[in-house]
């Protein structure tokens, strides 16, 4: 072998031998193109929504009965509703309120599922028992049944924060509650597998206590799975939230959510006003397949066989 081929194979060991983790998983990543573009879609509808009082002139609430059922054109984009509503400003508002559904749902349904998968795969007995047994009656609670049951539970208790902004603090609860099952099954299976590996026998050697074992130790290992999981689980809570909405038990009006718009929208299509429940079922459509689509890349990417 020349010296410069020694030289420049020790530089690509080298290279490759200070590697970061969030190196691989990216390179794995972007491997998926669909996956790198469904993110850019998401991140863009996040900025609109996030970006809504300053990308449109119009407010969602503005009445202006001189445009009603305007059809789609360059003053609105998505035409306008039965009050002359500007349809693009309410998508774009609806849409902080679905995606800030999804996302905080998802996050306290990872929260209640971590640690109930936790406790049971890690201490076992007659503590994982119960946990397991919890899981398994909600899971065979009827879903949709119970989310409206609940939905109306709270909507009439005397709570002012779960009737404020069109009861969307309710519907987020309401998500949460029945989002939990899956990532307990799957932290519970992260645990029982990991807890006889021979890293946490040299933390428990060392002192460490059962508390540090599970978050320091256990958890750090089994997040692969539960981040595949939170990803899928914000497209499942965006559209549970839309379904509510549709169904009338959901987001209240005058608050837009994507699925109260399509649920206003049911008569106007009767009467030829088809892109007022086109547009919001469009971007429903859009960051629903693109939030399964960035799952699907993250799965590849987190997935130890497929690392190179």
């Amino acid at each position: 072998m020349s010296t410069t081929n020694l030289y420049f194979d020790e530089g690509l060991a080298s290279e490759t031998h200070h590697r970061t983790l969030r190196d691989i998983y990216w390179g794995q990543f972007r491997k998926h193109h669909l996956a790198v573009a469904s993110a850019i879609v998401v991140l863009l509808m996040v900025l609109l929504a996030i970006a809504a009082p300053v990308a449109t002139k119009y407010t969602p609430d503005k009445v202006d009965f001189g445009s009603r059922y305007l059809a789609p054109s360059l003053s609105h984009i998505m035409g306008t509703d039965s009050l002359g509503r500007d349809e693009f400003t309410r998508v774009l508002y609806g849409g902080r309120i679905s995606i800030a559904v999804g996302l905080i749902a998802t996050a306290l349904g990872l929260i209640f599922g971590i640690i109930v998968g936790a406790i049971g795969g890690f201490y076992g007995g007659w503590v994982d028992n119960l946990a397991m047994r919890l899981t398994d009656l909600m899971l065979a609670l009827p879903r949709l049944f119970v989310l409206i049951l609940m939905t109306m539970l709270l909507r009439n208790a005397n709570v002012p924060w779960l009737q404020s902004s069109g009861g969307i603090a309710a519907i987020i609860l309401v998500i949460a509650t029945l989002s939990w099952m899956t990532v307990a099954r799957l932290v519970r299976g992260s645990f029982l597998s990991l807890k006889e590996k021979e890293f946490i026998e040299a933390a428990r050697a060392l002192g460490a206590g059962n508390s540090r074992i599970i978050w320091k130790h256990l958890l750090p290992n089994a997040m692969s799975p539960i981040i595949v999981a939170g990803t899928l689980r914000v497209a499942s809570s965006i559209i549970t939230e839309a379904g509510l909405s549709f169904l009338g038990f959901g987001v209240q009006p005058p608050t837009p959510s994507w699925g109260n718009m399509l649920e206003n929208a049911q008569d106007e299509m009767l009467k030829g006003h088809l892109w007022l429940a086109f547009f919001p079922g469009l971007v429903i459509f859009i960051i629903v397949i693109s939030v399964n689509y960035v799952g699907d890349g993250l799965r590849d990417a987190l997935d130890p066989r497929k690392i190179q």
